[in-house]
């Protein structure tokens, strides 16, 4: 943890202010080398207030993402979250958790961006991504899953980022298999999955993740304002980035450390109480094909049961889920 995050750590733990001195002996630097580094902070948009008696006090903060502050909130992270990196803007964090893979990184690196130049979703759709207007994320996984198991991971994450916004903004929060979160019907957040994997053996996973948190109605085009919405839209006041940003990767490493644990089923049952996709009669496109029927249960590797109107139990890993239109 760098010399900031400890500071920034320090900040939040001691809400009634803590003295240069106490911080100069714990970070065992100079009461000089303190006040640098809290006029640094300052520069970047902390507000920190400085009285005779109680030191230093956290006052205010921007709404930006920085590596540092994310480091301090996630402090004791295991493996999701320990390394954290924030880029401006790049083409797609998928990207960038791509070479990084090839090159051998350790998994847990996650990689924040405040905007994306070609953000993408599943099937090669694009993911608008305004810049610091919601959290675009991708995360590092080296998982000991078979390729076929991997729907184990979009489930994880779809569990953890559901209980994430639902911890941080009170709302009430749904899950639609494969990959999405939804409030009041309107997607909110997104999950894409990607894998470089052999044929009995997954090399690694990218989880990319994108949030809507802080648009109006008139940043959305109008092809998707029927479908789409922000969690600013539904609490009706901005909600901080950097705080659900540090809840979504507590819920995903406490999540990943359940499945690497061999405890997927409790994972998919607390999956499956908030999944307004079970229960109802859905259709599901794979490519040109269609299946229709009645959408049951997930089986043991993460993949949607479906009862098709033929009576049969059909296995579906990947997919659109549409609504039941027939009569």
């Amino acid at each position: 943890m760098t010399t900031d995050a400890k500071i920034l750590l320090a900040l939040r733990e001691s809400a009634g202010g803590v003295s240069g001195a106490a911080l100069a002996d714990e970070l065992r630097i100079t009461r000089a080398a303190i006040w640098s580094r809290i006029e640094e902070l300052r520069a970047l948009g902390y507000q920190i207030e400085a009285a005779p008696h109680s030191g230093y006090r956290l006052a205010g903060e921007p709404d930006v993402l920085f590596a540092d502050d994310l480091a301090a909130r996630l402090a004791g992270a295991g493996v999701i979250g320990r390394d954290v990196r924030v880029f401006e803007e790049t083409t797609s964090t998928n990207d960038v958790a791509e070479k990084l893979a090839r090159d051998g990184a350790a998994e847990g690196v996650v990689i924040f961006a405040e905007s994306q130049s070609r953000g993408r979703g599943r099937l090669g759709r694009q993911w608008l991504s305004p810049p610091r207007q919601g959290l675009w994320f991708s995360i590092l996984l080296r998982p000991l899953l078979r390729p076929q198991e991997t729907t184990q991971l979009t489930v994880m994450a779809a569990t953890a980022l559901r209980r994430a916004i639902s911890h941080e903004t009170s709302l009430e929060v749904k899950i639609k298999w494969p990959n999405d979160i939804l409030i009041g019907g309107k997607k909110v957040a997104g999950i894409l999955t990607e894998m470089s994997a052999e044929l009995d053996r997954v090399r690694h996973v990218i989880l990319g993740i994108g949030v809507d948190v802080n648009q109006q109605a008139g940043d959305f085009p109008p092809e998707l304002r029927r479908s789409a919405t922000s969690l600013r839209m539904e609490c009706g006041v901005a909600v901080s980035r950097a705080a659900l940003a540090a809840a979504a990767l507590r819920e995903l490493d406490a999540d990943y450390e359940r499945l690497r644990a061999g405890k997927f089923g409790a994972v998919a049952d607390e999956w499956e109480n908030f999944c307004a996709t079970l229960g109802g009669n859905v259709t599901v496109q794979i490519g040109d094909e269609r299946f229709h029927g009645r959408a049951e249960a997930l089986d043991e590797t993460g993949a949607l049961l479906l009862r098709t109107e033929h009576g049969r139990l059909k296995t579906i890993h990947g997919g659109d889920v549409l609504p039941e239109k027939r009569p």
